[in-house]
């Protein structure tokens, strides 16, 4: 039976347009290659060499790539190092088919960099776009070589069928619909470090006492944990847990390093009640992670706010901490998750398979704690920026899941803007 619609004809890459081609990746460029391997002096200013690492967001980060001089660039590269203007910059080593469209700003290239010269069928930022596609992601990932390390090699992906508008007035229509997108994803991407860098620095303020807010005054107190908290450790829970229902675990893979919980959809059933019930959280418990599996501590510390009765149980590595009468749990949640607690966390952490920090090192940590009016206000302040930071971050997603879509549609012709 024939699926195919009207107007359209069955490639080698799926359904497409009977007015588009289908064709290898090398019909399309007049030039690849890839960059030096010859070493190059570094200076702090001067010419950028572009490495896969400096490649990322679908742009070239200039601000993490080296430089070299002017007189280096001159005699020591041949013109394959060096990118022109709407040359296409493709990862072949390390992070795998990442790409960058070159601009006004003068490069050059090492040798985990790819470098392709759209010819003039097609035009350069489609042509990015059409490869940064799950579609041709997927198949060049699959395409890789090497045993341990995988490599893109330049022989190979340039064989690779794509399929393509004849028409390049197409190609830009769809070009400059997906630009757009991606010009409000940016804008997104930097509101939101903007907003993050607000909230730290409001932390920094509030939360230490530097800042007041209007109507409170007084003098502010240093206390420890164990002042502020009654605590409990966890225990293992491990033979318990199922993927189907129940209360929800957490362990040390729960935890953001902003301190939101994650989900992995762990659980343990509800006829384990009886056993488990003395490790079950309670609303305005805080849940901390004593333990990490990395060697940068970037959990360590961390804390959840539990903002439900019965819902959550705790395993090992990890400590309940339930706030006394007069502390606001908000509070002590901003103010351990802050950079400077956890750094001063990180600064407890013992060595080991996973470094980890001593229950009685977190309870001796001092805190500044005001009067718990001021606690509650310097807390819905922050949580409010959270909220903020929450909305973004959905929109975020939301935008990032609408740009999936129109990738599916005009990369494949199912949607036709001309």
């Amino acid at each position: 039976m024939n699926n195919v619609p009207p107007g359209y004809k069955q490639t080698e890459v799926g359904v497409i347009p009977e007015d588009w081609e289908c064709g290898k990746l090398e019909d399309y460029f007049s030039f690849i290659s890839y960059g030096f391997t010859n070493p190059m002096p570094t200076v702090s200013h001067g010419i950028y060499m572009i490495t896969a690492a400096d490649i990322n967001k679908g742009r070239i980060q200039l601000e993490t790539a080296r430089n070299t001089t002017e007189v280096a660039y001159r005699t020591l590269l041949s013109p394959k190092s060096k990118p022109k203007k709407n040359d296409i910059l493709l990862t072949k080593d390390g992070s795998l088919g990442r790409l960058a469209l070159v601009g006004d700003e003068v490069v050059c290239i090492n040798q985990s960099v790819a470098v392709i010269r759209p010819n003039e069928k097609a035009e350069p930022n489609f042509l990015k776009l059409l490869l940064e596609s799950p579609r041709y992601q997927k198949r060049m990932i699959e395409d890789a070589g090497g045993s341990t390390i995988k490599h893109i090699y330049i022989t190979i992906v340039n064989l690779m069928q794509i399929a393509v508008p004849s028409s390049r007035e197409e190609q830009r229509a769809i070009a400059t619909a997906l630009s757009d997108v991606d010009a409000l994803l940016g804008g997104l991407e930097r509101l939101i470090a903007k907003k993050r860098n607000l909230k730290q620095a409001a932390m920094q303020q509030l939360l230490t006492g530097q800042t007041r807010l209007p109507g409170f005054h007084g003098e502010w107190e240093v206390k420890t944990i164990s002042d502020l908290c009654e605590y409990q450790n966890g225990t293992s829970l491990e033979h318990l847990f199922n993927q189907t229902d129940g209360l929800k675990v957490i362990s040390i893979g729960n935890y953001s390093v902003a301190g939101n919980y994650v989900d992995n959809g762990v659980y343990i059933n509800e006829k384990h009640r009886k056993f488990v019930d003395k490790f079950v959280l309670r609303r305005n418990d805080l849940a901390m992670s004593l333990y990490d599996k990395t060697a940068v501590g970037a959990i360590i510390g961390r804390v959840l706010l539990i903002t439900q009765d019965d819902l959550f149980v705790f395993n090992q590595r990890t400590m309940r901490l339930r706030p006394r009468n007069d502390v606001s749990p908000s509070y002590l949640h901003h103010a351990i998750n802050s950079d400077f607690v956890h750094s001063a966390l990180v600064g407890l952490a013992k060595p080991g398979t996973q470094i980890y920090v001593n229950t009685d090192d977190v309870l001796s940590l001092n805190l500044f704690v005001p009067p718990e009016p001021e606690q509650t206000a310097i807390a819905a302040v922050l949580t409010d920026m959270d909220a903020e930071l929450t909305l973004l971050t959905q929109r975020l997603a939301k935008t990032r899941a609408l740009k999936q879509g129109m990738m599916q549609e005009l990369l494949t012709g199912r949607t036709r803007l001309v």
